[in-house]
């Protein structure tokens, strides 16, 4: 006597619930995404489409290709200033700079890695450390305007 068995196994899968739980899954990181971003780094960016210039322009310092800084340049024949010698060359700037709005606009090429910059930006908080706190500079990133 052979024993069938009722109870036969179907080989097909429902699609329906897994679009269910990615569906799911995707609100689920995008909330969590939202949350967590806003509060990562605020930063003040200088808008390149507004056109506007600055009314002085205390110190400007410029980074080459070659990554050579340049100090306030005067035409083409300028000298770099080695990066062991910038912050002297900024103190000495700020000691006769009387200016109410205290401000170093950087201009790097674009070529430029990111870490030049960041150095900079240590020899700025190197000056900065020495000044009171109503005579400190603010840096400015120039940008090219937009065609």
């Amino acid at each position: 006597m052979a024993i069938k068995i009722q109870n036969k196994r179907s080989a097909e899968f429902s699609m329906a619930s897994m679009s269910d739980l990615v569906f799911l899954l995707l609100i689920f990181f995008m909330i969590t995404s939202t949350l967590v971003a806003p509060n990562a780094i605020n930063l003040l960016l200088p808008k390149s489409d507004s056109g506007k210039q600055l009314a002085s322009r205390n110190i400007e310092v410029y980074i080459d290709a070659d990554r050579n800084y340049y100090v306030n340049p005067k035409g083409r024949d300028a000298q770099p200033v080695p990066y062991e010698e910038l912050l002297f060359v900024l103190q000495g700037i700020a000691e006769v700079d009387h200016a109410e709005q205290r401000t170093i606009i950087l201009r790097a090429d674009k070529s430029v890695p990111i870490e030049c910059v960041v150095a900079f930006y240590d020899v700025l908080n190197a000056l900065n450390a020495g000044l009171e706190e109503s005579q400190r500079y603010k840096m400015l990133l120039a940008t090219e305007a937009k065609s």
